[in-house]
């Protein structure tokens, strides 16, 4: 081999070998910088940065956001559909329809499709037709004074009770004026929650009772007495005839089955059918 060449190749090597390789080691520090210091990650370290834990939280809280706001769309939406039911505007109204009116058409495609898709057809107090368009739906089925008085003659003859004066006011549009008119026909209960309840007044059912009983009734007070002490009171007054008008219930005994017996078959003794001829034959 040419020693020429030879002496090339050893000082390319020499050259090769003085040349510093820093390509590793920059790609160890940047595999080290980008990889979190474990003793920053820890929850008690203060160099710790923020944003690693407010990322959780501020999603959630956009996420409640974003849902309120879909909500609140959708309660204008029902206040402005019983509003006009209430005014006596029952027409329907498509989804673009609606949102002009209640001054949302900024809402995004996406709480337009849920509205469309979920929140209007399963709200209850929404009523949804077949060609896509929406209105009030009223808890009752009344829609004028006749009606409204026919329901609650209903209530009365079947023993159904009276009706909320809340449902009344969303089922029958101008609902005061009609109440009003209806005042002689109606008798109004307040509960115990400060809720109305609305009854029929049956004028076949009013009786004339004596002052002077009328006086007595209201004289004695049986608030907090059951009957064992005002039968006990009436005892001492001399007054028996309560104590035979409760009902008395005979208890009947309760019979029981006899068990049956089988009847047993006798089968003849030994020689017992041939006795008689026996007897002759002794004798």
């Amino acid at each position: 081999m040419d020693p020429a060449l030879l002496r090339e190749r050893e000082l390319f090597q020499k050259r090769a070998f003085a040349v510093p390789v820093i390509e590793t080691k920059k790609r160890k520090e940047e595999s080290s910088a980008g990889a979190p210091d474990p003793k920053k990650m820890r929850p008690g370290n203060e160099g710790m940065s923020s944003s690693m834990y407010s990322s959780g939280p501020r999603s959630a809280s956009m996420m409640a956001a974003a849902s309120a706001f879909k909500f609140g769309v959708l309660t204008k939406i029902v206040k402005h559909l019983r509003q006009k039911f209430q005014d006596g505007e029952d027409s329907p109204l498509t989804m673009e329809e609606i949102l002009d009116e209640t001054n949302q058409l900024d809402v995004s495609g996406k709480t337009r499709q849920w509205l469309l898709a979920e929140a209007l057809p399963n709200n209850p107090k929404i009523e949804a037709s077949l060609d896509g368009k929406f209105q009030f739906k009223p808890p009752l089925k009344c829609r004028d004074k006749k009606s409204l008085l026919r329901l609650l003659k209903q209530h009365d003859l079947k023993g159904m009770g009276g009706i909320l004066r809340d449902d009344v006011v969303e089922s029958v549009p101008h609902s005061e004026r009609v109440l009003k008119a209806l005042d002689s026909e109606i008798i109004t209960i307040n509960r115990q929650d400060k809720k109305k309840v609305l009854f029929y007044n049956d004028r076949h059912a009013d009786l004339v009772v004596d002052e002077e009983f009328q006086k007595l009734w209201r004289a004695v007070a049986v608030d907090g007495i059951d009957d064992a002490k005002i039968e006990e009171y009436l005892d001492k007054q001399g007054i028996r005839s309560m104590s035979d008008q409760s009902i008395k219930k005979t208890v009947q005994p309760i019979q029981r089955r006899k068990a049956q017996r089988k009847k047993q078959i006798k089968k003849p003794k030994d020689n017992e059918h041939i006795a008689n001829d026996l007897k002759i034959y002794d004798d």
